[in-house]
């Protein structure tokens, strides 16, 4: 019989699946896969319930309703300043993850390079590949992930078509600074390029840390695409709803590549969603402190167990150092040990770095002693697997 497409027969199960199948095979608690364990506000159940029986259950319009449109633009302006106008600059997409696949399969042509700030999530690589991209790594490495203006400049050429940016970074846990963000700035102009810019955790950010959309500096409205997510702002990830700020002239293009994968999303919970955007300033005060709360208890429980726990800025990951437990093989060995012996899932940090047919700009080998854990569990699973973790290692 005739292969299947070449491109994406290449990637086996992710990462993410391998080790909830383990966890599932020996009954471990899964921090690995990051979703919450509690749905968000019950308030946006009930009103996407009411959209069902009230509203029509056919197509909603290709772009997303009307009044999740608005609601993005409204949110823009709120947070960011940023002035958005909701008919030719938001697109309403079926997850952050269609977003990101119309965004590269509308922006790239065959031999376009795509620069990636590595460790990446993954799904970035597969649908630059498939895009025809060639996908350039800038490598971050721990415990500070320090991002050089030497590592980004190598991986920038007269073939860059976009710089894809997660900030929040998943799984690094990095919110970019201004500066940091100034210097993709300007390299993006230097090259001409666009920025592909995945802000999902955008309000999951702890301490001193503020999120800084690439999209409000200084020349940058016109060359950005940013994509946020229902999902990690209300904890309904089953819901699949994305939305997608960008210039009017890329907002048509990414409509074109829309309407030939989902085509829309269903109206119930873009009703839904709509209100939640125009909730008040405590609902996404208390989602960040919620959350501040989870990750200083399961980093307390950690560094009770021997763990060295990095910086987590953002995001709802953290990372450790396995060395310190004294484990002696490398971070897929230690977590497929920990989910058999301690009944407790992580996933691998080098499993985010080397997809296929990258190149990178700084070749510093990935690390292989870091693992990471999901903290947006309920308080009673995160203090149950830092005991078994504490049993396992101290006791």
């Amino acid at each position: 019989m005739k292969p299947v497409n070449d491109v994406l027969s290449q990637f086996g199960t992710t990462i993410f699946e391998t080790m909830s199948i383990l966890a599932r095979k020996h009954g471990a608690i899964n921090l690995g896969q990051g979703f919450p364990d509690q749905d968000g506000p019950g308030f946006l159940k009930d009103i996407a319930v009411r959209a069902i029986q009230e509203q029509p259950n056919q197509y909603p319009p290709m772009p997303g309703l009307p009044e999740l449109r608005q609601a993005v633009a409204e949110h823009n302006k709120r947070f960011y300043n940023l002035n958005v106008d909701w008919e030719t600059n938001v697109l309403v997409t079926s997850g952050a993850t269609e977003a990101l696949a119309g965004a590269l399969l509308a922006l790239i042509n065959p031999g376009d390079e795509v620069v990636l700030i590595e460790p990446v999530y993954d799904s970035y690589i597969p649908m630059i590949l498939r895009a025809g991209g060639v996908p350039k790594t800038v490598r971050l490495m721990p415990p500070d992930w320090t991002l050089t203006r030497e590592a980004l400049e190598a991986a920038f050429s007269d073939k860059t078509k976009l710089i894809l940016l997660n900030s929040p970074h998943n799984p690094a846990a990095r919110v970019y600074s201004h500066d940091e963000l100034s210097m993709i700035a300007e390299m993006t102009q230097n090259y001409d390029t666009y920025a592909l810019c995945d802000e999902v955790y955008e309000h999951i950010i702890f301490d001193e840390h503020k999120h800084i959309p690439l999209m409000s500096l200084p020349g940058m409205m016109e060359r950005c695409i940013r994509i946020g997510s229902a999902g990690k702002t209300f904890s309904m990830t089953g819901w699949k709803v994305g939305y997608v700020t960008a210039p009017s002239h890329l907002h048509t293009a990414l409509c074109k590549a829309h309407q030939f994968l989902t085509f829309t999303t269903p109206a119930m919970v873009q009703y839904s969603v709509a209100s939640g955007l125009g909730e008040t300033d405590a609902y996404f005060d208390n989602l960040a402190s919620d959350m501040r709360q989870k990750r200083d208890l399961l980093s307390t429980g950690l560094k009770n167990a021997g763990f060295g726990v990095l910086d987590t800025q953002g995001t709802y990951f953290l990372s450790a150092d396995i060395r310190t437990t004294g484990f002696k093989g490398d971070d897929v060995e230690f977590c497929q040990h920990i989910t058999e012996h301690a009944g407790v899932t992580a996933l691998p940090m080098s499993a985010f770095y080397d997809g296929p047919r990258c190149t990178t700009s700084n070749q510093q080998t990935k690390p292989s002693y870091f693992v990471r854990f999901c903290f947006c569990k309920k308080e009673s699973v995160l203090e149950a697997a830092s005991a078994k973790l504490t049993e396992y290692f101290r006791g």
